[in-house]
């Protein structure tokens, strides 16, 4: 099953959805999990913030997410995501797949706490073979840059101007909730991608004025319809049977 982590405006996508509201050792998820089809293929739609989008990034229950999604059997996930741009040359209305990840976070990231001590490797954290798909049909959305490391922050606060300068120096766009998403996806052996639409240019360029919460809602919009026919396009092209190494992310990870 293929899992879509987003907003509220790609429900509309799926077809005689039902929704499900699981318990998980970590509480409840960020909301109902909507449940369908897309064109005969099974997809189920998890509203990263909520419907009322009442949690901000740093109180996300990302764990109960995770669980959740793992325990439906979801295989691979899609998340797209707003993202700053740290780069001039990554504009406003851009995609961005990323490979990468920085996390300037302080957030519960594992589900192996002890006392059976799992080390899963994150080198490549996002899937190889997924990322692969997205940047080989992603044409028909304009600009995209097939690679990229994204800065993850804390927030709920935008970043300082020297802050941001300083992320720039090491990252290609920014973001408050790839992390620990990804990581998790990978601790139940799941595939996660994401594809980000860069809203604005982060503070610290001094391109343009610091970005504002209205900037980034426009922009996210005005590329919704985009993001969801390409969905629509993408659940087509995943294959059920997976030979990347998020198959076996635990196998020889434990002591």
């Amino acid at each position: 099953m293929l899992a879509v982590i987003g907003g509220s405006g790609f429900y509309e996508l799926l077809d005689d959805k039902r929704e499900v509201c699981p318990e998980t050792p970590y509480g409840k998820p960020s909301d109902a999990i909507s449940v369908g089809k897309i064109n005969g293929k099974d997809v189920c739609f998890l509203p990263r913030h909520g419907k009322k989008h009442q949690y901000p990034p740093h109180k996300i229950p990302y764990k109960a997410n995770m669980w959740a999604l793992h325990n439906l059997g979801v295989k691979h996930i899609i998340a797209p995501a707003a993202v700053g741009s740290l780069k001039a040359e990554i504009k406003p209305g851009d995609f961005l797949v990323p490979d990468q990840f920085i996390h300037f976070t302080n957030r519960e990231d594992t589900f192996y706490n002890g006392p059976e001590t799992t080390h899963v490797s994150t080198a490549d954290p996002y899937c190889q073979h997924l990322r692969k798909i997205i940047n080989e049909n992603s044409s028909h959305l304009g600009k995209v840059h097939e690679k990229g490391t994204v800065i993850i922050v804390q927030g709920p606060r935008f970043s300082t101007k020297a802050e941001s300068a300083m992320f720039a120096n090491i990252g290609d766009v920014i973001n408050m909730t790839q992390y620990p998403e990804a990581a998790l996806a990978r601790e139940k052996e799941m595939c996660y991608a994401s594809i980000c639409v860069t809203t604005d240019y982060d503070a610290g360029l001094g391109i343009k004025k610091a970005v504002t919460l209205d900037e980034v809602v426009r922009v996210f919009k005005e590329n919704n319809e985009k993001l969801k026919h390409f969905i629509s396009l993408i659940a087509q092209k995943i294959p059920d049977e997976r030979t990347c190494e998020c198959v076996d992310a635990l196998k020889g990870a434990r002591f």
